[in-house]
Formats: C-alpha cells, sequence, structure tokens
C-alpha cells in the first residue's frame, strides 16, 4: 500500500513525538544521572525488506532491545547498543568498569532492558494522551535469536505493512562526555493511516 504525506503532516507528526521523547527522556535522567536529550530527526516510509536490511546491519555489531507497542496502533521500537554504549553506560548507571570485548553480564542486560522499558514507557503513555488512543508497551526483551526473523513474523500477520520509521538519536552527557543512541520507532500500516487520521481531523491542519 502506498501512503502519501506532506512535510506539514511530517512535521506534525515529528513533533508529536517528540512531545512524547520528552516525558521519555525526563525519565531516562533519572538512570543516566545528567541531563538527556531525546529528538526526532528524521522519518521514512520504507519497505520491510528494507527496514529489516537495516536492523540486520545494526545486529552486527549492537546489542539489540525489542519493545512492541500494542492496543488501537501496533508498533515497536529498537534500542540499538554499541559495545561502547555498553561500557558508557555500565560506568554511569552501574559504576562498573566494564571491557566492551566482555559478554554482556546479567546486570547489564538488565539495565539495558530498563532503559528501553522506561524510554517506550513513558513515549506510549504520552502518545496515548496526545492521540486519546488506548495503547500500551509490551515488556521489552533481548531477541537471542535473528531479530529480523522475529520482524518478518510482524510483517506476516500485517501483510499491509509499510513501516513509517522513525530514526531517533537519544543523547546524555556524563560530565563532559557525550553518548548517542540509536532508536528505531516504527508503526504498521494501519496505525500510520489511524495517526493521519488524528492529525487531519484538527483545524489547524486548514490554518
Amino acid at each position: 500500500m502506498e501512503l502519501q504525506v506532506n512535510e506539514l503532516e511530517r512535521d506534525i507528526i515529528k513533533e508529536i513525538l517528540n512531545i512524547g521523547l520528552a516525558r521519555a527522556a525526563d525519565s531516562f535522567a533519572a538512570i543516566a544521572k545528567d541531563r538527556v536529550l531525546l529528538k526526532v530527526p528524521d522519518l521514512q516510509l520504507m519497505e520491510a525488506n528494507e527496514l529489516i536490511e537495516i536492523v540486520r546491519a545494526y545486529e552486527k555489531s549492537h546489542t539489540i532491545i525489542q519493545s512492541d507497542i500494542k492496543g488501537d496502533l501496533n508498533g515497536s521500537t529498537l534500542m540499538l547498543f554499541s559495545e561502547l554504549h555498553i561500557e558508557q553506560l555500565s560506568a554511569v548507571c552501574l559504576g562498573m568498569t566494564v571491557d566492551p570485548k566482555d559478554p554482556l553480564t546479567e546486570m547489564q542486560e538488565s539495565l539495558l532492558l530498563e532503559i528501553s522499558n522506561i524510554i517506550t514507557g513513558a513515549l506510549v503513555t504520552q502518545l496515548a494522551n496526545i492521540l486519546k488512543a488506548n495503547i500500551y508497551g509490551s515488556p521489552p526483551v533481548a531477541p537471542k535469536n535473528d531479530i529480523a526473523e522475529s520482524l518478518k513474523s510482524i510483517f506476516t500477520e500485517h501483510p499491509l505493512f509499510q513501516p513509517l520509521v522513525f530514526t531517533v538519536i537519544t543523547q546524555f552527557t556524563n560530565n563532559t562526555q557525550m553518548v548517542e543512541l540509536p532508536l528505531l520507532l516504527f508503526f504498521d500500516t494501519t496505525t500510520f493511516i489511524k495517526i493521519l487520521e488524528i492529525i487531519r481531523s484538527y483545524n489547524f491542519l486548514a490554518k
């Protein structure tokens, strides 16, 4: 299904996400112990296969944490942690000095799951309020197998899936050091249509 969205609608969708991410940033700051910035620099419509290839590329060098968005809207978030991210987060949040080449410990994995849970949970809560939708986030998981395969199953269940992908860069500082965490947020076609219908019903689109 080919979807059309104009620049004003793109800007409105980005702003809705930015409002939701602002609350997520405040929640994440409690763990990061410093200032956190979450922004939506990019929004793309892409085919499922293209998204899978992007995820596969990250999978080679990053630990991926997945959390699904369910209810009135259907989507998913993927947080992408590189070895350097994990090393820095372990130092900032856990007070641990680790070798980035070492296997992920249970405590480190719990930290990554908690970060994803906080960000996705806060984002979903704000989206539910803004869009007046009944949605919730599923508990985050660290897939042990090919995550692209788990995404394929989502596409199979939703054959109209043409992901609306938001590339979010999470930034937080520790003294003079800045850490950036990539986050992919995507919705299926049906959800995207619902979001468009909601924003098109607002009077400011006619101004």
